[in-house]
């Protein structure tokens, strides 16, 4: 997480790369020309970044394919940038596996987790490095500690002992992020992804200082979707509040859109509303009755992590639809011919539209980055639409909203069974990042839970860290948390939509 919310060389790459993907796909024409976009990206005779224009160019390449939601191409033989492209000129497209892909020549093969004496060590006389050594691997050489890597097993006794803090643990960024243990090396040295692991919650992604890891996105064809006179609907994810600046109000958001040609946008707000109902009221039927614990189910990472992970603790996730399912299907209860494009901080719900059973309700799913790629190619600008222009969103309440934030989906769940059955005890416990999310299970699957609602967020922070957001997490968990506060409502109860996918009747 030490890199989130500085805008880096990494970071500028990838946004160029969306906003000339986007522009390409409003222009139409020739597509062929997406082998001059390298130059335009990276301009210049020099190398800026790396030690090869040429280099910072061919993985420039890669990012457009991906970007376009194309395959890479093969090291080892000749394909042009441009090869697949007019095939992905359509407006109807999921994602070909793998979602999440190592550009092999981008990877600098970072070492492999070890622990690294460096210049600060001392060459005291107590060496403490090696007295607590289990294995022997620390030796005193011309009065400095050195380990020997064969025999050490990496328990970082060492470490902690040092009274310099002489010795550093070298991981890689990508392999640290991940909490699945799923990235591993080639015969080369490069990074590598265990498909059978990954769950693509993008943290890798963003973790990675050389821009090696990249994700494949629909911008290309949710824009000729616009342009062949689909509507489109926007589904926007609560974590969008302040991810585009502090120009861009949830009204002025709807104006914006807008602009680029969706035809109206959602607060999915009200899906987590719906989400909240029904969580609440399958915990209240199955705990502890029928189930020792109920687990949330509106985090794809967190969900198919529990399932790989613990199958047999997978009948205790909540069935319930996932806030971005059940707006969608709301939404085409009223527009059955529309499309729909979910627009939020995940990596991991392109995956989970992609699942044969949501296809027919999620058309598109786009990360908050690639929507400000379409509004740059678009020169779409807040600070020019009049008040006049701005549109509000549909109104989710307090609790629906805060869906965003770490501890927000079970604190949402817990006030509705709290209004439901007020005498009843909820006891709530909650992790984020995947790591900790592995450790909740473990400790749940001991009986340490029993009777508790659990959380669990894919990413440190909640949706607000997701692989697709713009701004430092702390940053938008303050404004995330003020909008919560300004909802006119807060209990998901009284939200004016219904689990039946539409609107409450009045009461007579």
């Amino acid at each position: 997480m030490k890199m989130r919310g500085i805008y880096s060389s990494v970071t500028d790459i990838r946004r160029k790369v969306f906003t000339e993907v986007a522009r390409l796909a409003y222009e139409g024409g020739d597509y062929s020309r997406i082998d001059t976009l390298p130059y335009k990206i990276v301009p210049g005779k020099v190398a800026v970044y790396r030690d090869s224009i040429f280099l910072e160019r061919a993985i420039v390449e890669e990012r457009l394919r991906l970007a376009i939601g194309l395959p890479l191409r093969p090291i080892d033989q000749h394909e042009s940038v441009a090869d697949g492209i007019e095939e992905s000129a359509i407006a109807e497209k999921y994602y070909d596996p793998p979602l999440i892909n190592i550009i092999n020549f981008a990877c600098n093969a970072c070492p492999e987790t070890h622990y690294h004496v460096t210049d600060c060590c001392q060459g005291c006389l107590a060496h403490p490095c090696k007295e607590v050594c289990p294995k022997g691997a620390i030796q005193i050489v011309k009065g400095k500690s050195v380990i020997d890597q064969s025999k050490c097993i990496k328990c970082g006794r060492c470490q902690s002992v040092c009274p310099y803090n002489a010795i550093n643990k070298m991981e890689r960024p990508c392999a640290r992020a991940c909490g699945m243990d799923a990235i591993g090396s080639d015969e080369f040295g490069k990074a590598k992804i265990d498909y059978d692991k990954c769950v693509s919650c993008g943290m890798c992604l963003v973790n990675c200082p050389f821009g090696a890891i990249v994700d494949k996105g629909q911008i290309f064809q949710l824009i000729h979707a616009i342009k062949s006179g689909k509507k489109v609907i926007a589904l926007v994810a609560p974590a969008f509040v302040g991810q585009f600046g502090p120009k861009a109000s949830p009204e002025k958001l709807t104006a914006a859109m807008r602009k680029l040609g969706f035809d109206s946008v959602v607060e999915v707000a009200i899906g987590a509303d719906l989400c909240s109902v029904e969580e609440a009221k399958d915990f209240m039927r199955e705990v502890p009755e029928h189930q020792p614990f109920m687990a949330t189910s509106c985090c794809p990472s967190w969900s198919v992590m529990a399932k790989k992970l613990f199958p047999d603790l997978a009948p205790y996730i909540s069935m319930a639809m996932t806030p971005m399912v059940l707006t969608a299907r709301m939404v085409k209860k009223e527009n059955p011919d529309a499309c729909i494009a979910f627009i939020g901080p995940c990596a991991a719900k392109k995956l989970e539209a992609s699942r044969r059973s949501i296809r027919s309700d999620v058309d598109f799913v786009l990360t908050f980055e690639e929507l400000m790629g379409m509004f740059q190619a678009k020169d779409v600008k807040f600070e020019d639409i009049t008040d006049e222009e701005a549109v509000p969103l549909n109104k989710g309440t307090g609790d629906g909203r805060g869906y965003a934030v770490s501890g927000g989906v079970a604190k949402a769940v817990a006030d509705v069974i709290k209004r439901l059955d007020p005498e009843r005890e909820i006891k709530v416990a909650s992790a984020q990042g995947l790591r900790e999310c592995r450790k909740l299970l473990q400790l749940a699957r001991a009986g340490k839970y029993d009777g508790y609602l659990l959380e669990g967020m894919g990413c440190p922070g909640g949706c607000v860290a997701g692989a697709g957001t713009l701004q430092a997490v702390e940053k938008s968990t303050a404004l995330v948390n003020k909008y919560v506060k300004e909802a006119e409502k807060q209990n998901s109860l009284d939200s004016e939509y219904e689990i039946t996918l539409g609107f409450k009747k009045p009461e007579a």
